[in-house]
């Protein structure tokens, strides 16, 4: 652990304790040595003047009572950090209106806060990059949508589909907004399908709220709805990959979660067999499509044959072309 993310962790523990903890909790708890502890103890007490005291009648280590201690500077976990970085590029390259107007005086303040720092990362905003990759304009209905999300009402939308092309009026009633791998998306009630329904927000080209109040669906039937298997083609789970990674592919994808109910088995010669479920194959087969090689489809023959043919479609495309 980094010895500045141990001092943050460190007054996480401590911090808003009544109750103290023992130095082998703590060591326990940062996984280190006594000495580096020890260090870590001291340098938190005496360089940045932490109220640390060790009463042994309280149960160890705490700050003293009625002190508020706050760490000198600017400081973030990886998570916070993240998370940091992903509002403040939402709020810089989208058009979110007034929630820009709105969060402006606390990006100032920010700002001024980490220009003081003394003790965490420097700089941050220029030492800390969020690439995005393959975003999409959110189309010239954003703002409509979410004004009729904020005072839900219906929506009559324009929606030129993607998967055949076709220009389709629509009647929704606008549930919730979704950033999903850089791009916007309405989940919606769709009142010509009677059913809940993903909209892709760069897709609808015109968008006009009616005065009807929009029908609310409950939290948890659309999360089973638009949540339950693959991706943002989501839809109640219908079947079940698995999934061969070779070793090579297995050192990245046993560390991304593809769905929260995947089922990974390392296999003997370092690869990895994952189980995922799926409603439509259209994006797990784009993902599928980016490990080449290095991944097989044992299950079902039905994704199997999907994945065949894309591959036999691009090779026989190639074959056509020639060289250049």
């Amino acid at each position: 652990m980094d010895p500045f993310e141990r001092i943050f962790q460190l007054h996480r523990l401590l911090g808003g304790r009544r109750v103290g903890i023992s130095f082998a909790d703590l060591q326990a708890q940062l996984g280190c040595t006594r000495s580096t502890l020890r260090r870590t103890l001291n340098y938190l007490r005496d360089a940045l003047h932490a109220p640390l005291i060790n009463d042994r009648s309280r149960g160890g280590y705490l700050y003293e009572a009625g002190h508020h201690y706050e760490l000198p500077g600017l400081w973030f976990s990886a998570q916070e950090l993240t998370a940091l970085l992903l509002i403040e590029d939402i709020v810089e390259r989208q058009p979110l209106g007034l929630l820009s107007d709105t969060l402006r005086p606390f990006r100032a303040r920010l700002e001024r806060l980490a220009s003081q720092t003394e003790v965490g990362i420097v700089d941050w905003r220029r030492r800390l990059h969020l690439q995005r990759i393959a975003a999409r304009p959110p189309g010239p209905a954003f703002d409509v949508v979410a004004d009729a999300l904020v005072q839900r009402r219906q929506l009559q939308i324009d929606y030129h589909a993607r998967s055949d092309d076709r220009m389709a009026p629509r009647m929704v009633s606008p549930q919730r907004l979704t950033l999903y791998r850089d791009n916007w998306y309405l989940d919606a009630w769709c009142h010509y399908r009677n059913e809940s329904r993903v909209f892709a927000l760069d897709r609808i080209i015109a968008a006009e709220t009616r005065p009807e109040t929009a029908i609310e669906i409950d939290a948890a039937a659309l999360e089973q709805a638009l949540a339950a298997s693959y991706g943002i083609f989501a839809g109640p789970a219908t079947e079940f990959a698995t999934l061969r990674f070779t070793p090579y592919a297995a050192r990245w994808v046993r560390n991304e979660i593809w769905h929260p109910d995947q089922i990974d088995e390392t296999t003997a010669d370092g690869g990895l067999t994952r189980r995922i479920p799926y409603h439509r194959s259209d994006e797990l087969l784009m993902d599928l499509l980016r490990h080449g090689p290095n991944v097989e489809v044992l299950a079902p023959e039905t994704l199997r044959s999907q994945l065949i043919k894309r591959l036999e479609d691009s090779l026989r495309q190639y074959r056509a072309g020639g060289a250049v």
